[in-house]
């Protein structure tokens, strides 16, 4: 409050220390951040929701611990010179892969599909826009592959004698390399799901490198019976520490004589699949908001239209 003087001048009413503050002052700091995370989360919801009542995806995760079921019965023998069943080896690599292959090739396929449908197109006018929808993909890809690893280490453990961490130190190791491992595959593959093609040709230039990886990384076999060259090539990507580091958890330790080193090298794993995760990331938000500035409503139908004209979908 205000009064004046007898020359008009303003001066503060009495018991008060100043004028009133006026309306328009400094606004309260926006964030940004919180809005995407709530509407990637809220959107990561609905989409698992939307996934649990399609059976054909399912099925299509079930398939993998059945896989997994079959190689821990049909393989014998022990790891070279340790009394580790070599079914639990191979059993903690196929996890490693699941992972991999979730994260790697399942979601690129799932970003090609919603480019060609024209979900990219449709952001521009989404709550939260391309960091949204990445949190939402990673929310999804992240709650399906703990959900696989989960039923194939059960399934295994009850069916087939499979292996289980042995003690707290062991769990730690497998919440940390799961955590890590999806954080170094899954912004990878959303940048390779923002450059590739169409479904069809995405999937035959991710199925071989992905292939050639499960058979290089020592997740299927110790890793020691590669020549020394694929070693160190495969030591490059994430699969191979993976691997490393889910065998540490569920392994004994006796069986680390198998690995390179002659040692489990957990904090080369922390260290190789943080960096992955650091890269993936840098590239996947901005390759994903070129791929967003790219789309357009006539490329979009055209598409469509070549599509239809291929016998993609009806016209």
């Amino acid at each position: 409050m205000t009064a004046t003087d007898g020359t008009g001048t303003a001066r503060p009413a009495p018991g008060t220390d100043g004028p009133a503050p006026q309306h328009g002052g400094p606004r309260p700091p926006h964030r940004p951040a919180r809005r995407y995370w709530r509407a990637g989360l809220l959107r990561g919801r609905i989409e698992l929701g939307q996934l649990l009542r399609n059976p054909k995806e399912m099925s299509g995760h079930l398939a993998n611990v059945v896989v997994a079921l079959l190689l821990a019965s049909w393989i014998s023998g022990d790891v070279p010179d340790t009394e580790t069943p070599m079914a639990h080896l191979v059993l903690a690599g196929f996890a490693a892969y699941l992972l991999f292959q979730i994260g790697l090739l399942n979601l690129p396929q799932m970003l090609v599909t919603e480019r060609e449908e024209g979900t990219l197109l449709r952001l521009r006018a989404t709550p939260g826009g391309i960091p949204a929808y990445l949190i939402a993909k990673s929310v999804l890809i992240v709650v399906v592959a703990v959900g696989t690893l989960v039923l194939l280490l059960a399934g295994t453990a009850l069916l087939a004698d499979g292996p289980l961490p042995r003690d707290p130190a062991g769990w730690l190791t497998l919440l940390w390399v799961t955590t890590l491992g999806l954080l170094a595959v899954v912004p990878l593959g959303a940048a390779l799901g923002a450059v590739l093609p169409n479904p069809r040709e995405a999937l035959a230039l991710i199925v071989l490198p992905v292939m050639a990886l499960l058979f290089t990384s020592g997740a299927i076999f110790p890793i020691t019976s590669l020549p020394g060259p694929v070693q160190q090539v495969a030591s490059v990507f994430p699969l191979k520490w993976m691997a490393q580091g889910l065998r540490s958890a569920l392994l004994p330790d006796a069986a680390r004589i198998a690995e390179p080193s002659g040692s489990w090298e957990l904090p080369m794993v922390a260290l190789v699949l943080a960096a992955w995760a650091v890269a993936g990331f840098l590239l996947a938000i901005p390759l994903l908001r070129r791929a967003a500035r790219r789309e357009s409503g006539s490329r979009l139908s055209a598409r469509h239209h070549k599509a239809a004209m291929n016998g993609a979908f009806p016209a």
